[in-house]
Parts: structure tokens; sequence; C-alpha cells
């Protein structure tokens, strides 16, 4: 009876993974190292490396090998093994931030080797290049749709601020990774999970006031970002010293002209610009 029972558990399983495995497109899979120790790593690899319909990570904790199947017209390798990164994983290619490793629990922190990989930081020389260099911004999408926010929310309209950031969210997970330099890749990977999380917020609400709170912290970390991988135009950072009951509030603008997000017609002049981004 234990028997049947194992092989019945078996054919689910395979069935299941099968089924798994049908719904991406156009697949390709690869082999790849990837540093960790024990389930809880296995468990943290393939979510920061799956993606619904898109990509699947299967990490074997005793050889350490995952196996990669990813739609390879949306995605790549490298693209899944920066997020594995992100997550705290040194791998073939990338190594993880030093304080996203400094997160893992104890158990999970194995002993890291760091050659013969590309790295992340600027103290840490490429081995094998693939970061190509581009004269198209990365970025240009992620800025056109956080521009477009801004804009909906000086027009007080909070349907369409949320159709927006969801166009921003879109973009922010769209952001070919493989075109940024290693100077660059290391900013977005540290901001784009605050910038998700922000846009996420933004987009699931049509309340001004919620969506103006997480528009503050979202223009902040967005300009770290524009600092470090910057349009082909100046930007203008602008302060609203009213905002938040006197703690102020700053947003990004192509325009010089002070029109502000936090309280649109109400006060719309209020601010000054503090800084420009060119």
């Amino acid at each position: 009876m234990k028997s049947i029972t194992k092989i019945v558990l078996l054919v689910v399983t395979i069935f299941t993974y099968s089924c798994g495995e049908a719904q991406i497109k156009n697949p390709k899979t690869q082999s790849v190292k990837i540093s960790g120790n024990c389930n809880m790593c296995k468990a943290t690899i393939e979510k920061a490396g799956n993606k619904k319909s898109i990509s699947k990570v299967d990490w074997n904790k005793d050889s350490k090998v995952a196996t990669l199947t990813f739609n390879s017209k949306t995605t790549n390798e490298d693209e899944i093994l920066k997020r594995i990164a992100l997550a705290g994983y040194d791998n073939e290619k990338f190594l993880a931030p030093d304080e996203a490793y400094a997160k893992l629990p104890e158990c999970c922190q194995y002993e890291r080797k760091k050659q013969a990989v590309i790295v992340t930081t600027k103290t840490q020389t490429p081995v094998q290049d693939t970061v190509k260099q581009t004269t198209t911004n990365p970025l240009t999408e992620v800025y056109t749709n956080y521009f477009a926010l801004k804009d909906a929310l000086i027009s007080n309209d909070g349907t369409s601020a949320s159709n927006k950031a969801k166009e921003l969210f879109k973009a922010i997970d769209k952001v070919a990774m493989d075109k940024l330099t290693p100077e660059q890749h290391t900013v977005w990977m540290k901001y784009m999970t605050k910038l998700s999380y922000d846009a996420e917020h933004i987009k699931g609400v049509t309340e001004t006031d919620h969506q103006r709170e997480h528009f503050s912290s979202l223009s902040n970390n967005m300009f770290e970002v524009m600092k470090a991988i910057k349009p082909s135009y100046p930007v203008y950072y602008d302060h609203c010293p009213m905002y938040n009951d006197g703690k102020g509030g700053d947003w990004l603008s192509k325009e010089s002209a002070i029109k502000n997000p936090f309280y649109g017609s109400q006060m719309l002049t209020c601010g000054k610009t503090v800084q420009t981004i060119k």
C-alpha cells in the first residue's frame, strides 16, 4: 500500500512539474552553480528566480546546481541570476551585494568564493563582460511613467495616478539589467524593490492622499537612481516644505517651473528646486 502511495505521489509531482513547464513558451534550459546550504536557501533562490509563465528555477542543495527554464523571448539567464544575487546568493555570473548576503539567516550564510564571477560593486572587477554599453537609457520607460504619475497627482486625478502607477510597476519589472554598467547595476539592485513597493501601493488605490504618501518615498528613491543613471535631459529635484505636517516632500520634474504634486491646484506653486540632475 505504501509503495502504491509513493508511486501516486511521484506521478502527481511529475505531472505538476510538467504542467508548470508547459506554461513557459519558447523554453530554454540552462544549468548553473548557485551557492547555498539548505532547504531554506532553496526556497529563497527559487522564489527569487521564478516568474509565472516566464521562468522557473529548480535548485539542488546537494550539488548546488540550479536548472533554469525560461521564455527566451522575454527574459534571459542573466536577468534571472541577477534577481537571485539580489536575494543574497552568489552564482556563476553575479555576486550578491554584501548587504543582501548579511541579511541571510545564519544557517544560510555559505562560504563565499569571489573568483571567476561577474561582480556588482565598484570595488570588484568583472571577469566576464556581459554588461553591454548602450546609448539608450535602460530606464527611459521607468522615468517616463514616473513623470506621468507625477502629472496625474498634480491634476488630483487618483484614477489616472493608479493607472500610471500600474505602467510604472510594469516598467520597473521589465528593465533590461544586462544593459546597465556594473556601477549602474549596483544602484538599480539597491532601489528597484523599493520603487516596486511604492508603485504597487499607488496602483492599488485611487485615493490621492494615500497615493501621495507613497509617491513621497518613491520620489526619494527615484532621485538616487536618477543621480546614478542620468536621463538625457535635465531633471529638477523639487521640495515642498509644507507637505506631511511641515516635514516636507520631494519630487522630480522635467520642468523648471514648480507644479506641486502633493497639493495640486490647492498650492500648485508651493516649493522650490533644490538640485538639478544633468
